[in-house]
């Protein structure tokens, strides 16, 4: 099957899917983003802090995280904040401890900075370039997160859906320009099932883990 007819069937598979009772979980995930958007600057740096953890890891393990440690993102010393990694399971305690500690020069004005900054894409360019252990990936998936739907996650189980579908072949190392084609094929399926690329992902990830998951 070519790319076309194997993106035309991917299609079809999310567009029964929003018919699903799944809708009602992205929906309910939705909602948890708008909520966010809302909320200040410590908030966001916190959900900042989960999309840290999760490069290299899981999200169920970051959001186990995020529910025990909370305020230690912004409050412990580096070393209690790696201790409380370590305990909870994270495989990179130390590192991860050290980039959200070194991000937190942002946090008081981490809302103030991207609200001014205004378009995502360029949000995410800065990001990328201000904060240490974020990468184009963790980047739309903090935007996406604190409610800016139009930006691709292009996480492990993303990639091996899409190459599962003859879409794209997973890359060895993924660069900005890599990303940027992937995240183009993505935007264009989002704009022919009627979603933003990152409310897409949402449908993407339970296709391939039957979960729906922030």
């Amino acid at each position: 099957m070519d790319r076309k007819n194997s993106i035309e069937l991917l299609i079809e598979k999310i567009k029964e899917l929003k018919k699903s009772p799944v809708s009602r979980k992205v929906d309910e995930r939705i909602r948890e983003f708008v909520e966010l958007n809302r909320k200040d600057s410590r908030e966001w740096f916190k959900e900042l802090a989960f999309c840290i953890l999760t490069a290299n890891y899981s999200a169920e393990g970051g959001i186990r995280i995020q529910q025990t440690l909370g305020d230690c993102f912004l409050t412990c010393s580096k070393e209690e904040l790696a201790e409380g990694l370590r305990r909870l399971g994270h495989r990179f305690p130390e590192a991860r401890a050290e980039y959200i500690v070194l991000a937190r020069r942002y946090s008081s004005a981490l809302k103030e900075i991207l609200t001014g900054i205004g378009n995502p894409f360029l949000m995410r360019e800065w990001l990328v370039k201000n904060v240490k252990g974020i990468g184009y990936k963790e980047a739309s998936h903090f935007l996406r997160n604190i409610g800016y739907f139009d930006l691709a996650i292009l996480d492990y189980h993303i990639l091996d859906l899409l190459e599962k579908h003859g879409i794209v072949k997973r890359p060895r190392s993924m660069s900005r320009k890599k990303y940027l084609e992937i995240e183009g094929i993505l935007a264009s399926i989002a704009e022919k099932t009627g979603l933003k690329p990152g409310v897409l992902d949402l449908y993407l990830w339970y296709m391939e883990t039957g979960k729906v998951l922030k």
